[in-house]
């Protein structure tokens, strides 16, 4: 393949490179991408902050109230023992998946779109998992939404669906500017919503010592005795946030190359902002339903309210200081919880929402028209009262979340490092991967489908509670059998982007080297870039996902004995 001098100087500003394949100028989508990297690997000469910045960024993202309603809602309908056992049930499967994807992530720079493809679902059969991780992303938007609405309704007097409003439409301009906006907004951010959060807690525990003993003796609303089912029922709700590890990647994405120097200071980001998460989401769940524990025994009429996080703080609150102080607390509290998860849940949404559109259209119309798209979504599921089908809402997609993300752990760790079928290094770029590959693709709409039909009743009421334990079974031993079966055929439509520069340094980093799309006229580092099927020259990843005519696409390999005539370009999308 025909190589160029690699060029380091931009085209002119307000210089318009044309597109070859649509004839239109690119310079929307390459000056909004270049801000966060949106649909592409995240470049070194970017990735200027330390692992410690990027840990405390990632889990400022899980600072949302859901948690403590969601252990709430599971410990009123099945008791204390069988939600604990939920919870840690819960925990568990999200530190052994979540590890192998937030590794491969912070190591090769690439959000879970992008991992995705590479293990085992190919360029366009990754396009459901967006699907699904934009869902997670407005049914939370929505949850902390709602949230927020409360506690305006109650310290402001708005009315609820005022609230619902407000609270969607401040976050549009916060996740305009991207990660070095979201950054400074979750360090500046933690250190308050960490005291508001544990005062509460704590108080309770010093002062209130027998509330300890009611917590671990409350059997729920309808007196229920300790089950396997109803543990694996209150895992399967807490389960819905399996999804998290993606946003938490959104971040992990920008941590710097691992070398010798910062090798533990790296791994250690790694893992707490990464699996690590659940570790923090688990006791929020813990507070959350003891706090509705002790609202129900010790406050009148408290039941109904129980599994509000804003009443539940407030009323504790109120033990501490003045009414109108308890007031202003809970109040700030609720807020900055909504706004540093929704800026999250925003900002991932759009992501995800624009990545399907930009692959499967060959269009990019711009983050900020899935931004609003998503917030819209949100939106109606506020005004449509969540909470009352919060429980039914979250034990679905629960199904869902679980499918895709124990199926790409399981490749990652099965099929990559242990039978070495699925290739080791990561790869996303179109004309690299074939459209589908059944064994993460297959995997997953077995699992997830199977298990959906457990949820819902379809093989019997006995097995109804295990449908999250189906889902991660089967999503966890399919993707090795299908890779066997198949013997890893669909993985790689090709192992040479016919560029003649390594892609990663003598530390297993993606490389910094600098080549220029010859569309768009930018600069990019190497691993974003592929030789261009028509030019001879090098093309960016957002450019040939945009080519509508498929000319810029590298053919598939041929195998060795086969003819020229055999070698076939992608089909056009």
């Amino acid at each position: 393949m025909a190589q160029r001098e690699a060029v380091h100087n931009p085209p002119p500003a307000g210089s318009s490179a044309p597109d070859y394949a649509t004839g239109r100028s690119v310079d929307a989508a390459t000056r909004e991408t270049l801000e966060d990297y949106t649909l592409r690997f995240a470049p070194r000469h970017y990735r200027r902050w330390t692992p410690g910045v990027v840990a405390i960024s990632a889990l400022g993202g899980i600072a949302y109230l859901a948690d403590f309603a969601i252990g709430a809602n599971i410990g009123i309908a099945y008791g204390t023992t069988n939600a604990l056992w939920g919870i840690a049930i819960f925990a568990v499967v999200v530190l052994l998946t979540g590890f192998p994807l937030a590794y491969y992530a912070a190591r090769y720079n690439l959000d879970l779109d992008l991992v995705t493809r590479g293990s085992g679902f190919g360029y366009y059969g990754s396009v459901v998992t967006n699907v699904i991780f934009a869902t997670f992303t407005f049914i939370f938007f929505a949850l902390e939404g709602a949230i927020m609405a409360q506690g305006l309704e109650l310290g402001l007097g708005i009315p609820l669906w005022l609230g619902y409003a407000l609270s969607t439409v401040i976050i549009f301009p916060l996740v305009i500017y991207g990660m070095k906006a979201l950054a400074t907004l979750q360090v500046w951010t933690t250190p308050l919503w960490l005291v508001l959060m544990v005062l509460p807690f704590a108080y309770l525990v010093i002062s209130h010592p027998e509330s300890v003993g009611d917590f671990f003796a409350y059997q729920g609303e309808d007196d229920t005795a300790p089950s396997v089912g109803s543990a694996l029922l209150a895992a399967g709700v807490c389960l819905s946030l399996i999804a998290q590890i993606a946003e938490q990647i959104d971040y992990l994405r920008f941590m710097p190359p691992k070398t010798a120097a910062n090798r533990r200071r790296w791994w250690a980001a790694v893992l707490l902002a990464g699996p690590g998460w659940v570790l923090f989401g688990a006791a929020k769940q813990v507070i959350g339903l003891f706090l509705a524990v002790y609202l129900i025994a010790h406050v009148a009429g408290a039941a109904a309210i129980a599994n509000q996080p804003v009443h539940q703080f407030l009323e504790i609150y109120q033990d501490l200081v003045p009414a109108w102080l308890a007031m202003t607390l809970a109040v700030v509290l609720v807020v900055i919880s909504q706004v540093k998860i929704n800026v999250t849940n925003a900002y991932s949404g759009s992501l995800a929402w624009t990545n399907s559109y930009t692959r499967v259209t060959g269009h990019y119309p711009g983050r900020l028209v899935f931004l609003g798209v998503n917030l819209l979504i949100a939106l109606v599921l506020m005004e449509a009262n969540m909470f009352d089908f919060l429980n039914t809402i979250l034990g679905f997609y629960a199904n869902c979340g679980i499918a895709w993300v124990v199926v790409v752990a399981s490749d990652i760790a099965i099929n990559k490092y242990l039978l070495g079928i699925s290739p080791k290094k990561p790869e996303f770029r179109r004309g690299m991967l074939y459209a589908v590959n059944p064994v993460g693709f297959g995997s997953m709409l077995i699992s997830a489908g199977i298990s959906i039909l457990v949820f819902f009743g379809g093989l019997g009421e006995t097995l109804r509670p295990y449908s999250p334990l189906v889902a991660i079974v089967l999503a966890l031993v399919l993707p090795p059998i299908i890779a066997v079966a198949t013997r890893g055929r669909w993985y790689l439509r090709r192992t040479d982007d016919g560029i003649d520069l390594p892609m990663y340094d003598e530390d297993g980093n993606p490389s910094d080297q600098v080549l220029t799309c010859h569309v768009c006229g930018q600069d990019y580092e190497r691993p974003d870039m592929v030789a261009c099927q028509a030019h001879g020259a090098h093309i960016c990843s957002l450019c040939l996902s945009t080519d509508r005519t498929g000319e810029h696409v590298l053919p598939e390999e041929q195998p060795a004995s086969a003819s020229p005539q055999a070698v076939t370009t992608e089909p056009t999308p």
